[in-house]
């Protein structure tokens, strides 16, 4: 059994362990944080999250957006856009906080597999610098939206789906040919879609978008989407005459959630999509090679984060397992329940003590599989009152979290430079309220 210490390579950059056990993020111990704000808890590495933004854009220069549905306050899309990164949105509702954060327009992106006429008509109100489109009716919308409506005609990328394996869960794979999301290119339909907006008088051609999944280990999953979507765009500019002038690949690329896993580094798949994009272009005949595009959420913010939970009850079963409950759970990061997602767990006043005991962190919701850590190594003594923190908790967690059971949204904070800012607030019970009509 192991019963190592907490692998500290998962936590934000900045994380440090004092010479009594105590965890500090950014100059800050984390138990006290605990103690003013209340646990649940988000707490992010502000320089951990930047410092990622600046390595993309040393790779990838003009052609990162941040993908917003990884995690998308008012404070997180002022940092993006500090940072000089495009921002992806997927519904009307993460346009909304965009805007009203102060995002330029021009640089979002804007996605969604079903983006109603109300999102489009606000989308195209706003500004926003490309649009993909993921449907013939999304495209019916569109061109009834700048004909009838008389509002600006966008630039419109294609989402297709190239039919490739990503290997990672099938939940958060997205590029096979069975796929809610874009157009196939293996039945033709990709290659109608481009050339219906190249056609169109309402919208600008502005070249393809493929995103094959989440969580991606293997970098050859990319690079046989991007031969792929390069044969289709040679296709696309042999049967319209117009110029692709974009790839975007989408992001996906993987994190590390527990100790011994070695995600890719981004300058790795940097080197493999340029290089896939030159060979596609080269095989493909295309007359230029176009611009490139990625799109990161997961892989710039999950280890920026770690949630903070109190201990509130240990249960021993003879002979079965021992259960950790804590304040939180699937409300605030449901990826356990939703599709088995792997996390550690830690005591941050004894972060480098042993974990020698084996037990289940449970969350406080009336579900059995309110599950954050199953079998998790925990240090020994662990008691009613502890704190415990999990890592890597930056993406898809706030971003999913739910009232379920009626349970308040913890609060995000932002430190850095030794200062801790409340960046959201907790909800209050009276929030939970405030929709009721009667």
């Amino acid at each position: 059994m192991n019963t190592a210490p907490l692998d500290l390579s998962l936590l934000p950059a900045s994380a440090s362990v004092a010479a009594d056990g105590r965890l500090w993020v950014a100059g800050v111990d984390v138990g006290v944080l605990a103690d003013r704000f209340g646990t649940p808890l988000f707490v992010y590495d502000e320089e951990h999250l930047r410092a990622r933004c600046r390595e993309y854009r040393k790779y990838f220069g003009d052609g990162v957006a941040y993908a917003g549905k990884a995690f998308l306050c008012k404070a997180m899309a002022r940092l993006v856009d500090e940072e000089g990164l495009h921002l992806d949105v997927a519904t009307g509702g993460e346009l909304h906080v965009a805007l009203a954060a102060g995002f330029p327009p021009e640089r979002i992106i804007f996605h969604g597999n079903n983006k109603s006429i109300g999102e489009l008509a606000g989308a195209l109100a706003a500004g926003v610098g490309r649009i993909v489109a993921d449907s013939d009716a999304e495209l019916d919308r569109i061109e009834a939206l700048v004909g009838d409506e008389g509002l600006g005609a966008p630039r419109v990328l294609v989402r297709v789906t190239p039919g490739v394996e990503a290997h990672t869960h099938e939940y958060i794979e997205t590029g096979t040919d069975d796929s809610k999301f874009g157009f196939p290119v293996r039945s033709g339909s990709a290659l109608a879609a481009a050339e219906r907006v190249a056609a169109s008088g309402h919208m600008h051609f502005a070249g393809l978008h493929c995103h094959i999944g989440s969580q991606i280990y293997v970098l050859g999953s990319y690079a046989r989407a991007m031969a792929v979507v390069g044969r289709l765009a040679a296709e696309v500019e042999a049967a319209t005459g117009a110029r692709v002038d974009e790839l975007n690949l989408g992001g996906g690329l993987g994190v590390a959630y527990e100790a011994g896993q070695q995600p890719p580094e981004v300058a790795d798949y940097a080197a493999v999509l340029r290089r896939s994009l030159a060979d596609a272009a080269r095989d493909a005949g295309l007359r230029r090679v176009p611009g490139l595009f990625v799109e990161p959420g997961r892989s710039i913010v999950a280890r920026a984060a770690l949630t903070l939970y109190r201990v509130g009850t240990i249960k021993e079963i003879p002979g079965v397992r021992t259960y950790v409950a804590v304040d939180g759970g699937m409300s605030d990061n449901p990826r356990p329940a939703f599709y088995g997602a792997r996390y550690e767990a830690f005591d941050p006043a004894r972060t480098a003590d042993p974990r020698p005991l084996r037990a289940t962190v449970a969350g406080k919701h009336c579900e059995s599989g309110d599950v954050v850590v199953r079998d998790a190594q925990l240090p020994g003594g662990l008691a009613v009152g502890d704190l415990l923190g999990t890592p890597a908790t930056g993406a898809y967690g706030y971003a999913m979290a739910s009232n379920y059971n009626k349970v308040p949204r913890p609060p995000v904070v932002f430190v850095a430079g030794g200062e801790a800012r409340l960046v959201v607030r907790r909800e209050t019970l009276d929030d939970l309220l405030t929709l009721e009509e009667t």
